[in-house]
């Protein structure tokens, strides 16, 4: 059998040396390599050769291409909104937020109902129900603490299944209640109000700040002006270029690789002359273990309070929430290094790991303004602690 795959094998090479000989006479000369060299040509001959540029081509375009958001496709997420804060488009935001949390929920719903094989309720019993709570990325310390509460009254006594969530849902709410503020955006006396939106890379902190201000200026009526602080990434800035174009703001931006402190500088510069109420400054995505880049975030604040020591007034990071207990690091490390003032947690749709809104809360103690569970701009909204801790354990409004 190998003899015979060999003597195939040569065949074939035969065949391939035939086909060589006939494309390739031995006759012709060798094939020379490309040599790359610097045209000699002017721009008067590059043009005449080559044609018109882009630039020119769209000087003479009668229609001057759009983004494919439109201003049509804005009134439309506008009565999207408008319609589920009234609560005519799936139930409203109790229902996007339960469906958001379904994930998280389901989990412990139905981890409830396997423990409740037996009525009354026992220490083993208590045991598992801690360890679902962190399952659900509730964490250790804020898991025993809830099932402790949850134990003093209850221990020896018949349970159903809804009077377990209905108190595993007070039990959340009484850690969530503290640190739920909503963020105000006070107009200053000198200047806009400056807020600062800072995390780790792919959180959608850009997006967030579009969100943000969409809500402040197109449903508010304010004036708000937006920074492209991410200077490391042209992603970033055209990103924000379109939020800005949705929400009908000023941006402020420079080119790739600017400095990212002369970016805020000029956009307070500007705000300020042009009596913005709000200014949005985005930052570069980092990573909270990166000493150099938290020190370019130090830099930028330091720059801001040339111009006000009470600047920035907010500084918001984002979290996202499928990061899971990873986000504890996160809070630890950028408290410390921007002085972070509020959370707004993002992606509670994208994973099992709501609870960690509750772990935060418990550990940290720093106000959350906002929560999100999706992409369009209602999907982000305020923080209300009762209607999360009740999604959360998979109970109806």
């Amino acid at each position: 059998m190998v003899f015979w795959r060999k003597k195939k094998n040569v065949a074939t090479q035969e065949e391939q040396e035939r086909e060589d000989k006939i494309i390739h006479h031995p006759g012709e000369p060798e094939i020379e390599p490309p040599v790359e060299y610097d045209s000699d040509l002017t721009p008067d001959q590059e043009h005449e050769i080559f044609g018109e540029t882009e630039a020119e081509i769209l000087e003479d375009l009668e229609e001057i291409p759009v983004p494919s958001h439109t201003p049509v496709n804005d009134a439309v997420e506008e009565e999207t909104v408008k319609k589920s804060d009234e609560g005519d488009v799936d139930g409203g935001w109790f229902s996007r937020l339960t469906k958001g949390l379904s994930k998280s929920s389901s989990k412990i719903g139905q981890g409830i109902g396997d423990l409740l094989t037996k009525k009354k309720l026992d220490q083993d019993m208590l045991d598992q129900l801690e360890e679902l709570l962190i399952t659900a990325d509730l964490g250790p310390q804020t898991a025993a603490k809830i099932v402790a509460d949850f134990g003093k009254d209850r221990f020896g006594k018949e349970q159903t299944e809804e009077d377990v969530k209905e108190a595993l849902a007070e039990g959340v709410a009484a850690i969530l209640t503290p640190v739920a503020q909503a963020q105000t955006f006070e107009k200053q006396e000198n200047g806009p109000f400056v807020v600062l939106v800072c995390g780790v890379n792919g959180v959608g902190k850009t997006t967030t700040i579009g969100k943000m201000a969409h809500d402040l200026h197109i449903k508010q009526h304010r004036s708000v002006m937006m920074a492209a602080g991410d200077t490391f990434r042209a992603a970033a800035i055209e990103q924000l270029e379109i939020w800005a174009e949705r929400a009908c703001c000023p941006l402020v931006a420079k080119d790739l690789g600017a400095d990212s402190a002369s970016v805020a500088y000029e956009a307070y510069e500007k705000a300020k002359a042009e009596g913005v109420e709000v200014l949005f400054i985005d930052t570069a995505g980092r990573l909270h273990n990166k000493s150099n880049l938290m020190a370019e975030l130090e830099k930028i604040i330091r720059v801001l309070k040339k111009q006000d020591e009470n600047l920035p007034h907010a500084v918001l990071l984002v979290l996202d929430a499928t990061t899971g207990q990873n986000a504890h690091e996160q809070v630890r490390v950028f408290k410390e290094m921007v002085s972070v003032t509020g959370l707004i947690v993002t992606k509670l749709d994208g994973s099992a790991k709501g609870g960690v809104v509750v772990s935060l809360a418990d550990q940290f103690g720093v106000p959350i303004h906002m929560v999100g569970v999706g992409e369009q701009i209602g999907d982000l909204q305020p923080f209300h602690p009762q209607e999360f801790a009740r999604s959360l354990v998979g109970l109806a409004a």
